[in-house]
Parts: C-alpha cells; structure tokens; sequence
C-alpha cells in the first residue's frame, strides 16, 4: 500500500554536557559504499528540524545527526530494514519513498528504493513528521542515487 505525502530502530539518548545537549547514537556499520553520499546528505542538513535546534552527537560521525530533546536523529547508510516486504506500507513524500515503523503510528521512517537506507526518527512530541520528511527527501533525492525500477 502507498500513502502519499506532498510538500510537506534509532534509539538516541542524551547526555547532559554544559550548555547544549549531546545525543547519543549509534553509528550505522559501514561497508564503505555509502560512506560519501552519505556525508553529503548530512553536511547540507538543515540548523533546525521541526522547530529543535541541531544536537552534538556522540559518537562524532559524518552520517549521523540530531535535533532537539527530546532527540529527533537521522543516520544514514543504515542496513535494509527487516521489517521491509513486497507488501509493507510505504509513504512517498515528495518522491521519496519511506517505511514508517510501527506502520500505525510511527516514529521511525527508513527511506527505500536508494541505494542507502536513511532512517529518520521522530518522537510523537513533535507532532506529525511530515515537514521533517519533506527535508529530508529534498536532500536524498538530490543525494542518494535510486535503485533500479521495481527494487526496494
């Protein structure tokens, strides 16, 4: 089934240190491949996601980032996800396609049908992720190449 949304399992915690929080994450195992457009993506994320500030996270990674507390986190180069069928729910925002997690009300939503998996966590607090997902499409379209036809 495809939802559309037009225009419109990370577990992060953080770590209190001095002013600014610090999110801890954990890094996607690299096999090397992802690694650059992967960077890429992450360097032109935006300062602010759904109204929360840009968290340090822990530790540093070039495809990984995080907003706010509590923590909206974004990794990339993530593993396929397991949870991923012929079958599965998959929303398309702005031409991306993303497997939202648990498929009735989810806070994790992996991009599919590229050639890396991007994962987005949103915490129900911030009410429905659909902005967050428009930004983040924008950038894996423009960074992350799409499978062939028909490969998700």
């Amino acid at each position: 089934m495809l939802r559309r949304w037009s225009g419109a399992a990370v577990a992060v915690v953080l770590v209190a240190t001095g002013c600014a929080p610090t999110v801890r994450m954990e890094p996607p195992e690299s096999d090397g491949t992802t690694d650059e457009m992967c960077a890429a993506l992450v360097a032109e994320l935006p300062d602010t996601l759904l109204g929360a500030e840009r968290a340090e996270i822990t530790p540093e990674s070039e495809v990984m980032a995080a907003w706010g507390d509590p923590p909206i986190g974004l990794r990339c180069g993530v593993p396929r996800p397991t949870a991923l069928a012929r079958d599965s729910l998959i929303e398309e925002v702005d031409g991306v396609a993303w497997l939202p997690q648990p498929p009735n009300e989810p806070t994790l939503f992996t991009t599919v049908g590229h050639t890396a998996y991007v994962e987005l966590t949103v915490p129900p607090s911030y009410g429905a992720p659909a902005a967050a997902l428009t930004t983040v499409s924008a950038l894996v379209d423009e960074h992350i190449p799409p499978l062939p036809d028909g490969e998700l």
